[in-house]
């Protein structure tokens, strides 16, 4: 069972979070005119991060406001690894190592249970467990680059495809019921920051318009419009580095390059430097809290139905933690857990009403119930999906049925449940530093790994 503090806590939650949203309720119903196209990322109330583009604790984050008609923003968080060549990859690697263990220990108490036993490789010691990409550069460059760390980290535009670390890139959608929470806040800072550097990737927190400003499908679709930034960012790159080769044995300089670029395509269009300099778009993994899982499965569904359009992003995998889920018949775990911690049935049940338009109210809505009839594409199409559930969570046993979907298609989508844990156990203010939420992390990490490593070192961290 979960802790006296953990229990205190949540009726003190779920006590602030019942009166936040009867009072948006009622605001919505007193004002009819209460939309707003432009919308809010995030509330005043929120207790936010500020970015920092100097590298703490290994990660430099920056905001960027990526939709002039709307709130619609971004945080980047990008580990200082992006700086260094590991030196195991100037070597052929020697082999792989295998284990059928599974993940992690299955005698620390604070992992989980598993649907979908899998072997997968074991985990070396941690200096290497973040180096699982090859890149290819020299010395001098990468030294020179690590020398600054400590400095604020401004980017480059890369001229060739040495001397630069990539990286891929993971999109991070929060939590919080569709009308509350940010890509900026503290926990969720704590927790991208957290996942950059395990994963190794580039995180791109999304700050989606939230509820009832914006009802369904703007948060959705704010998910679509990041996925196409990457894209035009990939191509402004590719742009930038054919725009800087030698024209007429004159090179032009990084400025002269971000300005041929904007005068081409509009001062909107500026190449994101560490975006152009690190990332790895092809290699984009989708990862959803809560309701951003909800955001995340229906980016997956859509990348799929757009198929090349979106080149050179690719969704390779996606991660689903404690999706918000729900359906007309309650599952065995909504009617026994129906009050359970932090978030109740009830609750949930209004957030929809926020966040649904009126009209189209209905608890087996696409966007709330996976599992609904022709919701397309065909599951087979879906990228791997891995889905964290808690023991405690009222949602978890619709998340375990949604997952057993894709595995009878073949799709690798494997259920990580946590003993003794709560809805957003992982990425909650209160128990962010937790043994159990680092547990899940570092699983999320070597599943992740499996679909962002480059071939020959799927298993080398």
């Amino acid at each position: 069972m979960p802790s006296v503090a953990v229990k205190l806590y949540s009726v003190f939650f779920k006590f602030l979070l019942k009166h936040r949203l009867q009072t948006r309720f009622q605001t919505l119903i007193n004002d009819n005119n209460n939309l707003d196209h432009f919308g809010v990322s995030t509330r005043p109330d929120e207790s936010i991060a500020a970015a920092n583009p100097s590298f703490v604790e290994g990660v430099a984050t920056k905001d960027i406001h990526i939709d002039p008609f709307t709130s619609l923003s971004i945080r980047i968080f990008i580990p200082d690894t992006c700086l260094a060549v590991p030196q195991q990859f100037k070597s052929k690697a020697k082999g792989l190592i295998r284990s059928e263990s599974g993940f992690g220990s299955s005698e620390d108490p604070s992992r989980r249970n598993s649907y979908d036993p899998s072997s997968v490789m074991s985990k070396r010691d941690d200096s290497n467990r973040r180096n699982s990409y090859a890149c290819v550069g020299n010395d001098d460059s990468s030294s020179k680059l690590k020398s600054e760390k400590g400095e604020s980290y401004q980017g480059y535009l890369p001229s060739g495809s040495e001397n630069c670390r990539k990286l891929p890139v993971m999109l991070q959608f929060h939590g919080g019921g569709f009308v509350s929470g940010s890509s900026d806040s503290v926990a969720n800072d704590l927790f991208c920051r957290r996942i950059a550097k395990l994963c190794d990737v580039i995180v791109v927190a999304v700050g989606y318009r939230l509820a009832p400003e914006n009802r369904f499908p703007d948060a959705f679709e704010d998910g679509m419009k990041v996925l196409h930034w990457l894209a035009k960012q990939a191509n402004l790159a590719e742009c930038s580095k054919s725009m800087g080769n030698v024209r007429g044995g004159v090179e032009l300089r990084k400025g002269e390059v971000q300005r041929h670029v904007a005068d081409a395509f509009g001062a909107s269009s500026m190449v994101e430097p560490w975006l152009a300099a690190h990332g790895d778009p092809a290699r984009c993994v989708l990862l959803g809290v809560s309701c951003g899982a909800n955001i995340a499965d229906y980016v997956a569904r859509k990348s799929v139905e757009a198929g090349r359009l979106l080149d050179p992003v690719k969704v390779v995998a996606q991660v689903l933690m404690y999706p918000f889920f729900i359906g007309s018949v309650p599952t065995h775990s909504e009617i026994k857990l129906a009050n359970s911690y932090f978030y109740d049935k009830a609750m949930c049940i209004l957030a929809w009403k926020l966040c649904l338009p009126e009209e189209e109210f209905s608890l087996d809505h696409p966007a709330a119930n996976p599992l609904v009839p022709d919701r397309g594409p065909p599951l087979k199409r879906m990228p791997p999906t891995l889905t964290v559930v808690a023991e405690h969570d009222w949602m978890r046993d619709r998340a375990i049925a949604y997952s057993e979907e894709l595995r009878k298609v073949n799709v690798d989508a494997p259920v990580l449940e946590y003993k003794d844990a709560v809805h957003e156990f992982a990425t909650l203010d209160m128990l962010l530093k937790t043994p159990q939420a680092q547990a899940c992390a570092e699983d999320i990490a070597i599943w992740v790994k499996k679909y962002i490593s480059l071939r020959g070192h799927e298993f080398s961290y």
